[in-house]
């Protein structure tokens, strides 16, 4: 903050004034692509989409509103000001990505305070520039037109930016390397900032070596962010990583585990599945579906599922001569059909004559499926955000049963009822809705704790028929006993069915995961 006597910029020529315009819209721009890029990490880190997003976004424009605020202190060369302002954002938010994923495996509350800390800093540096470059505009033109100039060029900023980032920068880049590339723009800004507007500037060689210093160090750590990344995920999982992708919709990685080389999968940092016991949940899976009632299977749907395990499993089942895999995902079906290790686990499934993979959204796949089933199985992710939630609702399970055979059976993983059981019997209760008979089940994998599957039938009498002879652990003593729920794994409030219009489910989810 200078306390020299306010300089006058009436005299701006055109030329600076448009460079002071486009770093509006590039300030706008980055500062909605940091709020992403921090609500995205604490989403695949702490989950629960909404909540983190909605404290990013509100405490992010908290700190903005502080920033303006405290503006109106500055005095002196605000040009000047906004570079040095500018420069600081470059780096705190160029490092705020790698930053959060180092802190997390610390201790949850390390992280919290860590991901407000960047909120706060990032939104208030953001919210300080604004006014600073609006006060200089609006002494070259009118308060209307410049107040007009500089809020068109902030909003149409947030908007590239908001579109970039989940097309662009996230599928392309990931979250490190992303938040060192726009850290490095806002470096870029600083720097053409100094060239041009150099006469205005009252150490503009020292500034420039500080530009130029920044950009070199945000360059290098962008050249260098795939080893940085690998750095971080070393620390954020236990075992040595052997394969990773940043996907459009999510983030893969595949580890393997330094005792026993086994392979576990992770998505958006949650364990999906570990080879030492992954076969007793998909046999828990498929297995009493594609038994359940007299007559043998032929066609199967499988939502979910793109790392071929489920499949597997199917393939079991002679009479099985058709099976539709739907995945949104390309990456998840390529690492199910073209990585060895997932390969080795799934028998080479994915490249059997009898399959058919879509990559597609799954509640539009099956809203304009034009053939019936005989089973389907569902493998989603637990419903921990409201994009999940509808994959759960009584309007889903009923487009479920309209392409399900007469005699058909529908299998869903319905997440833990020991850790998270009003989520489990929410989706029983919602299921029973349409189904005339629902089959609630668990059984123990060790990697999960107990895990829980609901079965249902269009056949109110329908009864568990023969299993296949090979199965390394599920027999009709094991599903017996899995139907039987002890106290502790029952539901201690009252539940209401879960639909696309209320989304219980996902509060449920959310008391559980919390325990209350």
């Amino acid at each position: 903050m200078s306390d020299t006597t306010t300089l006058r910029y009436t005299d701006l020529p055109r030329r600076q004034a448009m460079v002071l315009l486009g770093a509006i819209l590039v300030v706008a721009l980055c500062g909605i692509v940091y709020e992403l890029i921090i609500g995205t990490v604490s989403s695949y880190l702490l989950g629960n989409s909404v909540y983190q997003f909605s404290l990013t976004i509100g405490f992010f424009m908290f700190a903005m509103g502080v920033g303006s605020y405290v503006s109106r202190f500055f005095h002196g060369n605000l040009i000047q000001i906004f570079v040095w302002v500018e420069l600081i954002l470059a780096l705190v938010g160029g490092l705020c990505s790698v930053s959060l994923f180092m802190l997390f495996p610390f201790a949850p509350w390390f992280y919290t305070v860590g991901m407000f800390s960047f909120i706060s800093a990032i939104g208030f540096l953001v919210g300080l520039e604004i006014p600073l470059l609006m006060r200089v505009l609006s002494e070259r033109s009118t308060t209307r037109e410049s107040i007009a100039d500089v809020l068109s060029l902030d909003y149409i900023g947030a908007l590239v930016g908001s579109v970039m980032f989940p097309i662009l920068l996230l599928p392309s880049l990931g979250l490190i390397s992303s938040s060192f590339a726009i850290g490095l723009t806002n470096a870029a800004v600083a720097f053409l900032s100094v060239l041009y507007l150099r006469d205005y500037l009252d150490a503009p060689k020292r500034m420039l070596a500080c530009s130029i210093a920044t950009i070199v160090l945000l360059f290098a750590l962008t050249l260098l962010a795939g080893r940085i990344t690998a750095f971080a995920q070393d620390h954020l999982y236990f075992d040595r990583i052997v394969w990773r992708k940043q996907s459009q919709y999510q983030s893969l990685v595949v580890t393997n585990t330094w005792q026993k080389n086994e392979v576990r999968l992770f998505i958006d940092g949650h364990l999906q599945f570990a080879e030492a016991d992954e076969y007793r949940y998909h046999e828990a899976l498929v297995h009493p579906a594609l038994s359940w009632g007299d007559a043998a299977p032929e066609s199967v749907l499988v939502l979910g599922g793109g790392d071929g395990l489920a499949v597997r499993e199917i393939l079991r089942h002679p009479s099985v001569t058709q099976i539709d895999l739907v995945d949104l995902d390309p990456e998840m079906t390529k690492l199910g059909r073209d990585f060895a290790p997932v390969v080795r686990l799934n028998g080479n499934s994915m490249a059997a004559s009898a399959l058919t993979v879509h990559n597609t959204d799954a509640f539009n796949f099956v809203k304009s499926a034009d053939q019936s089933y005989d089973r389907i199985i569902v493998d989603f992710p637990d419903p921990h955000n409201e994009a999940l939630s509808k994959l759960y609702a009584i309007e889903f399970y009923a487009m479920l049963q309209a392409i399900l055979a007469e005699d058909g059976v529908i299998v869903t993983q319905s997440s833990s009822p020991f850790f998270t059981p009003h989520t489990y019997w929410t989706i029983s209760d919602t299921m029973s809705e349409i189904f005339p008979q629902v089959v609630n089940y668990q059984m123990s994998i060790p990697s999960f704790g107990v895990w829980g599957f609901n079965l249902a039938s269009n056949q109110p009498d329908a009864r568990l028929g023969d299993l296949p002879a090979d199965l390394r652990f599920l027999t009709p003593d094991v599903f017996t006993a899995g139907r039987v729920f002890p106290a502790d794994l029952l539901p201690s409030r009252e539940l209401a069915t879960n639909s696309i219009f209320d989304p219980n489910i996902y509060h449920q989810y959310s008391r559980d995961i919390s325990g209350y």
